[in-house]
């Protein structure tokens, strides 16, 4: 799975990596939908200011997830 981030204007796609999974736990088996929402909610902050989820890393703004 790939995240699609959104930094000055530029789309990146960033792998999914198991060091961004290492603090997560996983007791059954998800869809690539349910991953990103989960991945949404463990390494983002949602500014309602400005309608965005900022990723914590400061590294841009998560758009969504591509599914491979």
């Amino acid at each position: 799975m790939d995240l699609i981030i959104l930094n000055e204007g530029l789309y990146q796609l960033v792998p999914l990596t198991k060091q961004m999974m290492e603090h997560m736990s996983l007791l059954v088996k998800v869809d690539c939908f349910d991953l990103c929402d989960i991945v949404r909610l463990k390494l983002t902050t949602y500014h309602s200011d400005w309608n965005m989820h900022m990723m914590n890393d400061g590294s841009g703004n998560l758009m969504g997830c591509i599914c491979n």
